[in-house]
């Protein structure tokens, strides 16, 4: 839709941004938050923050929001928890809905789903909260084989993901994120490039951004390494030949399509040395903060920080 339609749409609107939250990612949530207020600000909406916590529903009914503009990450955001209270209300939202949010958080879902559409994803092993941990992590060795991944079932921005290398630590990981998080997943390591793919629009008018290649400096793409200035080098577009970099956003926006996300999200992978390009993950609300991938995937494709935000609050079904 053009700017100026999208405009017109919702310039009676009253719009709250949610952020903030009660995950781990509280304040990756409120960078993001505070920048899509500012933009929404800047292009004339009626427009104001709403810090979420438990009484949420008080403040958006005071406040009288009209539209939710969701920017939280993690548990109670990202899982469908907060989409399901606005459709109690009546209050349209941005972004995915209830299902595709909840099966994009939960890792073990969404590999089942990316399995059975053929879209590649590294194999894996479900670990279940009631499971036991040193049995489970011995499973994982034989199945998987060493070193592998470990990671929480349902968080997101690689919060408690590590690599085991051993069987001592594969033991000891495995009892710690288990306290912790309960479900865990454990998946085969697949070295090669890490990507991250922005998709942006709404069903099947939906677009791959251009392909952001990641080269941390931590063994991995942690969570120190995706939000800490100069710890990940960033390469737009990717150093992929042209058929595979074609191939790589085609997957990135099969796997958004599988799980049945709306308006936009963010796709990982890893391309291995053989040329496929594996997903790790979507992500039904990307981060959108200074260091964010997906709005400089987007400034790469000609599209400034407003025109994106623009893009997402059309994804909101008034």
């Amino acid at each position: 839709m053009p700017v100026g339609s999208i405009k017109k749409k919702f310039a009676d609107k009253k719009i709250g941004v949610l952020m903030g939250g009660r995950s781990g990612e509280r304040e990756i949530s409120l960078r993001s938050g505070r920048n899509v207020l500012a933009a929404l600000k800047r292009q004339g909406f009626k427009a104001v923050g709403i810090d979420v916590g438990t009484d949420v529903a008080k403040k958006l009914t005071a406040q009288k929001i009209e539209v939710a503009f969701i920017i939280l990450h993690g548990k109670y955001g990202e899982d469908g928890t907060i989409q399901g209270l606005l459709e109690m209300m009546d209050i349209p939202y941005t972004g995915s809905g209830v299902l595709a949010s909840a099966l994009a958080m939960h890792k073990g879902y969404s590999k089942k789903i990316f399995k059975e559409q053929g879209i590649p994803t590294p194999d894996y092993l479900w670990i279940a909260r009631g499971d036991d941990p040193a049995k489970t992590a011995q499973q994982a060795q034989d199945d998987l084989g060493l070193p592998l991944i470990i990671k929480p079932l349902e968080e997101g921005s690689s919060i408690g993901v590590s690599v085991v290398k051993n069987h001592r630590d594969a033991v000891s990981g495995f009892k710690k994120l288990h306290r912790k998080y309960g479900g865990l997943i454990a998946e085969r390591l697949i070295t090669g490039m890490n990507i991250t793919t922005g998709i942006l629009g709404n069903g099947r008018k939906a677009k791959a951004l251009p392909i952001l290649e990641l080269v941390p400096k931590n063994e991995f793409y942690d969570f120190q390494a995706k939000y800490t200035k100069g710890m990940t080098e960033f390469i737009i577009p990717a150093r992929l030949p042209g058929s595979l970099y074609r191939r790589a956003q085609e997957t990135a926006l099969a796997a958004h399509h599988a799980l049945g996300c709306h308006g936009w999200s963010r796709v990982d992978a890893i391309v291995d040395r053989a040329g496929t390009p594996y997903i790790l993950e979507v992500n039904t609300l990307p981060g959108m903060t200074d260091l964010s991938d997906l709005p400089a995937e987007a400034q790469v494709a000609g599209m400034g920080y407003d025109e994106v935000v623009l893009t997402i609050l059309d994804s909101a079904k008034i």
